[in-house]
């Protein structure tokens, strides 16, 4: 069983999720229905385990 993530971490994934998202934003030539969902599902895979570190965090 691995260790929960620790607030420090969940914020560093959350600005190194949203850093590249501007930088695939700004350098695309045009942003169409793939980016969108692209971005989207890369947001779920990011934010889901964060979220689930936090609330196993505050059943703590």
């Amino acid at each position: 069983m691995r260790k929960p993530l620790t607030s420090s971490q969940c914020v560093v994934l959350a600005l190194a999720w949203a850093a590249l998202c501007f930088i695939v934003l700004t350098s695309s030539p045009q942003i169409d229905g793939m980016l969108i969902l692209t971005i989207l599902i890369s947001g779920a895979l990011v934010f889901i385990p964060i979220v689930k570190a936090l609330k196993k965090k505050q059943q703590k």
